[in-house]
């Protein structure tokens, strides 16, 4: 079984400003001259982990981690203005056009295949392959079945804490009433309910629990943003039309394409990749069947950077 590459550092850091009052961060590693590669992490509001770095070769790669809006290291932190998918695309391109990239590679999971997709079906010219993993369509019955009724089923220990910000009278849409809770003036109410919903998250997202999963997601760095940014774009249908990847999927039929999607993945479950599949034929499909939905996960790790290099193979030129 393959597992990361070696610790790296980034050669680069840069900070790019985009619609006020939005400063990205985005850095580089690996090979200057290599295959450009940029990471699409999860959430919305996530933001990259270092170990992002090491899905790929250093020395045939150059890594580009990108912190979406309000996430991790861009500021202000957790900014709801102007945060929509559409505007996530057009930083995509943003970051493209400052670094000089003309084509690159997309590694994307949860939230990051959704941005991803959505990315390639706007800019199909601008992709030399899709690596996705926990395939998150965003369409009302996958929030439905993480944020109301369906993943509660299957852990209904943690759902009591998830509930538990919550007044009984309101739980018959948990997602509004945390973003009451998520957009207070209250800073104390915002933590509560942010580490709430960020942890259970965490708790769900890995097949065997992991506590350093769990500790991660229940940072406050990490929970105001994932939880405030997930909320508003759950509240706004992730900012796309029904079923809109899935429709403009054979605008993707020519680029080379991995799907991982781990069997008991109860955060995204697995019908996604599989409607994503049926109308994305071309790509390569993988079930990983001991895996929930976490990248860390070791199958996941394995079938990801074998994914990588199955891009590659396909007759991915190198491209500057």
């Amino acid at each position: 079984m393959l597992t990361l590459y070696p610790d790296i550092e980034p050669y680069a850091r840069h900070r790019l400003a985009v619609d006020h009052p939005h400063e990205l961060y985005l850095e580089e590693s690996g090979n200057p001259d290599g295959i450009p590669v940029i990471v699409i992490h999860g959430g919305p509001g996530g933001g990259c982990e270092d170990y992002h770095r090491r899905f790929f070769d250093a020395e045939r790669f150059r890594i580009i981690l990108l912190d979406q809006r309000g996430a991790g290291r861009s500021t202000p932190l957790a900014e709801l203005s102007e945060n929509s998918t559409t505007r996530l695309v057009e930083d995509l391109e943003a970051v493209r056009h400052f670094l000089g990239i003309d084509r690159w590679l997309l590694f994307g999971g949860s939230w990051g295949s959704t941005l991803s997709l959505v990315y390639a079906e706007t800019h199909p010219e601008r992709v030399l392959g899709l690596v996705l993993r926990g395939i998150f369509l965003c369409r009302p019955q996958d929030i439905q079945w993480f944020y109301q009724d369906g993943a509660s089923r299957i852990f209904p220990d943690y759902w009591q804490d998830y509930l538990a910000p919550i007044p009984e009278p309101e739980r018959g849409d948990m997602v509004s009433a945390y973003y009451r809770r998520l957009t207070s003036p209250n800073e104390l109410e915002q933590i509560q309910a942010a580490k709430a919903w960020s942890v259970w998250e965490g708790r769900c997202a890995t097949l065997q629990p992991n506590p350093k999963v769990v500790e991660h997601f229940g940072h406050p760095h990490v929970a105001i943003a994932l939880a405030r940014i997930e909320c508003h774009y759950f509240m706004n249908r992730a900012f796309l039309e029904p079923d809109q990847i899935v429709r403009r999927a054979s605008r993707l039929k020519d680029i080379p394409g991995v799907i991982v999607h781990g069997r008991y993945d109860m955060v995204c479950p697995l019908d996604n990749a599989l409607a994503l599949h049926h109308a994305w034929p071309e790509a390569e499909f993988q079930i990983i069947r001991e895996a929930g939905h976490s990248a860390s996960e070791p199958a996941i790790v394995d079938a990801l950077i074998r994914g990588v290099e199955d891009v590659v193979a396909r007759g991915m030129p190198v491209a500057g």
